[in-house]
């Protein structure tokens, strides 16, 4: 018998899932277009415009952590809705910001919104009845609307002027605000809270493997940020033929979330995830070194199809550990802090030491931070066992 009574994955549910967790995380998906804005509004340096970038990913990053134990508690659609009216000012500040002191400031607001809004969204994950399908849906909805708006912010800016992309993104925000009603809200297990006093039973993540999953993301997003100026240097691309692999490699990468689950259930979740990593570090160190441009562009695909795989694997196995959402929302948060630290970290390494040996880093480091990841797997399985879910995957131990 199921003893997991959670919310079934409506249409309603995987809007709400899918709008809450787009904005949440949509400040660094759409980054690179606000650091053009932030350059040419004020005249900002490089590394003036990658400070205004990492404010806001940092407020996002430290709040989501800050708040993933208040997400496993009932009131997620009120916390979702108070970011985005914060996330929403703050968008509006940074597009009416006349002076850079101004624009950081509404930045750390908007941040700050961002990263209430990704908690409480990636905790309803797990107060879903299928942990794998909410994650691969989800993921999947996030990564199509990302894509619009990385099309749409820049196209206001050009057409519309300047920070014009702010008030859009702000639009967005007002926008969300009906959609999220339907967040799961509350434990996604009758146990989950103690009968008649409402307090909720919470796994607190151990900072190793919050290290682990901020590692991760230091490298993949990290390497991610200089793959277009790798392939420009090493392969002779041209500058649209490089965008070109790497967009439809976004879109392709959506194979990923499906085949995650089902391998997942086929296979087992850790032999699966195993595999998956191990796929995603080769992939990625050989883009990184590669000279050849159909290496390059098969790379590419295979290294963000792979990364998409794991990314679903690791939220469904922390939604089935802790049915509360604290532990997706602190490891989504320790994600986004990743993000924010990725170009910093792999620029310095390239600087310092060349494509070669960033390569076999990019590998080594995916490695060692999945390490942590791949035990919190068995947990899941464990947990997956335990709630008679996932027969499949059940069998596999580890």
């Amino acid at each position: 018998m199921n003893a997991r009574s959670a919310s079934a994955l409506t249409f309603g549910v995987a809007v709400a899932l899918i709008a809450g967790v787009t904005l949440g995380n949509g400040g660094a998906n759409v980054m690179p277009v606000f650091v053009d804005d932030f350059a040419s509004r004020f005249g900002l340096s490089d590394s003036g415009a990658g400070l205004v970038a990492a404010t806001q990913l940092m407020a996002t990053a430290v709040v989501t952590l800050l708040l993933a134990k208040r997400a496993a508690r009932p009131g997620r659609v009120r916390m979702t809705r108070l970011g985005l009216a914060l996330s929403g000012a703050g968008f509006l500040g940074a597009a009416a910001a006349t002076d850079p002191v101004t624009l950081v400031l509404a930045n750390l607001v908007l941040g700050a919104g961002l990263g209430a809004v990704y908690a409480a969204a990636t905790a309803a994950l797990a107060a879903t009845d299928d942990a794998d399908k909410a994650s691969a849906v989800t993921i999947s909805g996030v990564v199509g609307v990302t894509a619009l708006l990385i099309m749409g912010v820049p196209a206001a800016n050009h057409d519309l002027g300047e920070a014009t992309g702010f008030l859009l993104m702000a639009l967005c925000c007002l926008v969300a605000w009906p959609l999220v009603r339907r967040l799961p809200d509350g434990p996604a297990t009758p146990g989950a809270a103690s009968a008649g006093t409402g307090v909720t039973t919470t796994a607190k993540p151990s900072v190793v493997l919050l290290l682990g999953t901020a590692l991760l993301w230091t490298v993949t997003q990290g390497a991610w940020s200089y793959a277009s100026v790798l392939g420009r240097q090493h392969t002779g691309m041209s500058h649209s033929a490089v965008s070109a692999v790497l967009a439809i490699s976004s879109v392709v990468a959506l194979v990923g979330a499906v085949v995650g689950p089902v391998a997942a259930r086929g296979f087992g979740r850790m032999r699966s995830m195993a595999v998956f990593v191990t796929a995603q570090a080769l992939a990625m160190s050989v883009l990184v070194i590669t000279h050849d441009p159909v290496l390059f562009a098969v790379a590419a695909v295979l290294w963000q199809a792979c990364q998409l795989a794991v990314l679903v694997q690791m939220l469904a196995a922390a939604a089935l550990i802790d049915p509360t959402g604290r532990l997706v929302a602190s490891l989504s948060g320790a994600g986004a802090l990743g993000t924010g630290l990725g170009p910093l970290a792999v620029g310095a390494v390239l600087d310092a030491a060349g494509a070669d040996l960033l390569g076999v880093v990019l590998a080594l480091g995916t490695f060692i931070a999945s390490l942590p990841l791949l035990r919190m797997t068995v947990s899941g399985t464990k947990a997956a066992a335990e709630h008679g879910l996932a027969p499949s995957s059940a069998a596999e131990t580890g």
